[in-house]
């Protein structure tokens, strides 16, 4: 089961499909265990999806992209989590939440300056929201941009920065005052690598998504210029409102890399399963398995419906919010399902390193707890459900 199950695709979908996924099986997969163990950054596939113009897919010509859209860079990120979720959690990362948000609330300036170079490859981009005393709770950010001397010093710690040291820009949240209603009055900067003040944490150890690079981020009497403030002056106290709409856009990417885990996960365990023989016949056809792969299978297409909606709604120019939390939501935990299925449809051998199943599964739990958390997209839903009823 994958994307030939959907005849209504159009033949740009269907090439970046077969573009991304003869690149993943040829050049990522043979190397995904060993990415896996020893969490090395792999530069030269961004290098090799710069070439292939897979860094800026949803990004207009005129600004170094390829000009597709939202449908066509999802079955990307798809494919890539197929074969592995570090490398596609980087690609995510780098357009959807440091990528677009220059391009899509940055001044004309600020996007002819940035953008192209990401777009098409010559960099990588990072964005940093999570603080010590905020991680759902992105009102609670604490880092601080005082202007000063024409431009900007900014102190604070960020967590959990995706492409961490590795970014040739960074987009980030900082206080910048306060508001009428007594309220934080957060906005957004982009830094680039180098600039004095931008200080690296170690590289995070994690469960998962072991070959994706994750930082704390310190900025220590950090100066920018002015215009450095995303979208200029008159977007000053705004930034909260914008990292919540990148968020909304990103949760779509996160949502896709649960797609991509589930049909990984698939497809190992449907060919295992009709090779493996117990009481003289395939454990697929034991009930329990067949139970299992069949849950797989209606999860996994749920799973797709559901993230190729909320992107087809924003390429469309429709409210996407909600339908990109369910799809976060949804596709995260039926990943986590799918590929807890596969480690105990291939017993043994799931449990170990070489059949890659259980990869899967470490990755995946990611995906319940990046750009907003189960628990947080449940609250989205709810909400929402509560605002149209009450008109």
């Amino acid at each position: 089961m994958n994307v030939d199950d959907f005849p209504w695709l159009e033949e740009t979908h269907r090439m970046i499909r077969e573009t991304v996924r003869d690149f993943a099986s040829r050049e990522v997969a043979p190397r995904a265990v060993a990415m896996d163990v020893s969490c090395d950054f792999p530069h030269d596939l961004f290098a090799r999806m710069a070439d292939l113009g897979l860094l800026g897919i949803p990004i207009p010509e005129e600004y170094g992209g390829s000009g597709m859209d939202t449908l066509a860079y999802v079955i990307a990120v798809e494919e890539l989590a197929r074969v592995d979720g570090s490398l596609s959690l980087g690609v995510a990362a780098h357009t959807s939440l440091g990528t677009y948000p220059i391009y899509a609330f940055g001044t004309e300036a600020q996007k002819r300056r940035w953008v192209p170079p990401l777009a098409s490859g010559k960099g990588i981009a990072a964005f940093a929201l999570t603080e010590p005393e905020a991680g759902s709770d992105a009102q609670g950010t604490r880092t601080s941009a005082v202007e000063r001397d024409g431009g900007w010093v900014v102190n604070g710690t960020k967590f959990f920065c995706t492409n961490g040291s590795h970014a040739a820009s960074i987009v980030f949240t900082a206080v910048t005052g306060a508001r009428p209603d007594g309220k934080k009055e957060i906005s957004a900067f982009v830094v680039e690598r180098g600039t004095p003040g931008l200080r690296y944490g170690v590289k995070e150890v994690k469960l998962g998504m072991r070959a994706s690079d994750t930082r704390v981020l310190h900025f220590e009497d950090m100066r920018l210029p002015p215009d450095a403030l995303l979208g200029g002056p008159e977007q000053r106290g705004v930034g909260f409102r914008r990292f919540m709409e990148t968020l909304d856009a990103g949760r779509i990417s996160v949502g896709a890399i649960g797609v991509g885990l589930a049909q990984g996960a698939l497809d190992r365990a449907v060919p295992y399963s009709r090779q493996r023989k117990a009481f003289g016949s395939p454990v697929g056809d034991l009930g329990g398995v067949a139970e299992r792969l069949a849950d797989m299978a209606v999860d996994l297409h749920a799973s797709r419906l559901l993230v190729y909606d909320a992107a087809l709604r924003k390429d469309r120019g429709l409210p996407f919010a909600r339908q990109a939390a369910m799809a976060k939501l949804f596709s995260s935990e039926a990943a986590m399902r799918c590929t807890d299925s596969a480690i105990q449809v291939l017993g043994g051998y799931g449990f170990t390193r070489e059949y890659e199943v259980e990869r899967m599964y470490r990755d995946a739990k990611l995906c319940e707890i990046g750009e907003g958390t189960s628990e947080i997209q449940r609250i989205v839903v709810a909400r929402s459900l509560a605002k149209e009823l009450e008109g």
